[in-house]
């Protein structure tokens, strides 16, 4: 579903976004997600009416910026400041639950950068953004020759064996390594910050090299 989306021309302007802390979104992975407030499950009947695109951010650590009228009670609310640069999700699974709750998948598209907040009419938050610094993410595989693929097997491996985990590596062996890198750095054990610079990372072997430092340390 993401390879309609080959130019910056097929991004928008403007999408809404959906600050969540410790989870991030990178290009041609799967994020599921649990959306059960009021104004999130707005967004996604919105979405689902629109063009199904979802700004996957990361709400910025501390208290709202100087000059907020009032300090919000959690990092959701309006005044809490986000993270500069997200990843834009096509919702490409949905199903709602008999209590109120709906399960969706975000398939990552391309990561931007928030230009500012705009459309406060609605509940759920609205940003300008610009992907043209990240248009590469929309070349499928781009820097996948350049990553050490046998080191980073070997990390996992030793992860796994030390936590007394199990995997399948037949899967594994068969998975790309574009979708290895980016699907370990989604899902790692990592905190926000680090989840951030993984994110932030220009190049697929930028953000492979950081994985692996931090594997490491």
């Amino acid at each position: 579903m993401t390879k309609r989306y080959t130019r910056l021309d097929d991004l928008p302007d403007e999408l809404p976004v959906f600050p969540l802390r410790g989870a991030i979104l990178l290009p041609r992975t799967t994020l599921p997600l649990n959306i059960f407030e009021p104004r999130y499950l707005q967004l996604v009947d919105d979405v689902l009416a629109g063009g199904r695109l979802i700004g996957m951010i990361q709400p910025a650590p501390g208290l709202p910026e100087e000059g907020a009228d009032e300090e919000p009670e959690s990092p959701q609310d309006r005044n809490w400041p986000l993270r500069p640069v997200g990843c834009i999700g096509r919702l490409t699974a949905f199903s709602e639950q008999e209590n109120g709750h709906v399960y969706i998948s975000l398939t990552g598209v391309a990561r931007f950068r928030i230009v500012d907040e705009t459309n406060l009419s609605k509940p759920y938050r609205i940003c300008r953004i610009d992907a043209s610094p990240f248009e590469g993410d929309l070349i499928d595989q781009r820097g996948s020759e350049e990553v050490d693929r046998e080191k980073l097997v070997s990390l996992l491996r030793a992860y796994l064996e030390a936590n007394e985990m199990t995997a399948d590596w037949d899967s594994i062996n068969d998975t790309s390594t574009e979708y290895l890198v980016n699907a370990l750095c989604m899902h790692s054990p990592f905190g926000p910050e680090e989840k951030q610079a993984l994110l932030e990372a220009p190049t697929l072997l930028n953000r492979a090299e950081v994985l692996m430092a931090l594997a490491e340390m």
